[in-house]
């Protein structure tokens, strides 16, 4: 009985990870976060195009909890979010890994991940003219220095790193110690991972 009580949860678990393959245009939710997706340039670690659009994809609710995010800087340090990615196709995962077979960086394809799932985001924070807040590195720099808690920083870099995390948890993510930039929604376990083509 008990074997089958537990393969009764492990299916519904399997069928609820399905139930939802609806991402959103993070610009229906909140149009004021910057997008800058260098993943929709050749400015990028891979050296080539990978999205056709330069908008952020994401599922619904996690648009929702970084908007909160957005909102919150905005009105206590007069700061927000600019966002760099969001949701990512799996065969462009499999490309990543295939040039950068690192999982501290790169997740591995066979097991997709956060962004495969549209519940991860990486991010940053500008100030009101739009300039970037010095965080020690730019965006996917795939050294030591991106680690989270690296020592050889300014204080004010370790200070805006802190803001940046620390907002974040606040409003359900979770932060990836080898990226400052890197945030998982929390219950990303419930999103299929997807292959969509965005456009």
């Amino acid at each position: 009985m008990k074997r089958i009580i537990l393969s009764y949860i492990f299916f519904l678990a399997v069928v609820s990870a399905q139930v939802d393959t609806t991402i959103v245009y993070l610009g229906s939710i909140d149009s004021s976060i910057v997008m800058d997706v260098k993943y929709a340039t050749t400015n990028n670690f891979v050296g080539k195009v990978l999205y056709p659009t330069d908008k952020v994809y994401m599922r619904k609710i996690v648009a929702e909890k970084l908007s909160e995010a957005n909102r919150y800087l905005r009105e206590s340090y007069n700061l927000s979010i600019k966002i760099f990615d969001g949701y990512r196709p799996l065969s462009v995962q499999k490309l990543m890994w295939e040039i950068l077979p690192d999982p501290r960086y790169v997740a591995d394809p066979s097991k997709g991940s956060r962004h495969n799932r549209g519940a991860a985001v990486d991010i940053t924070l500008i100030d009101e003219n739009g300039n970037q807040i010095e965080m020690g590195t730019p965006y996917d720099d795939f050294t030591e220095k991106a680690h989270y808690d690296y020592e050889e920083l300014s204080d004010d870099v370790k200070a805006n790193r802190k803001l940046l995390r620390d907002v974040m948890i606040k409003f359900g993510f979770e932060p990836l110690e080898t990226e400052w930039w890197h945030f998982d929604f929390k219950g990303w376990e419930k999103f299929s991972i997807l292959d969509y083509q965005i456009n």
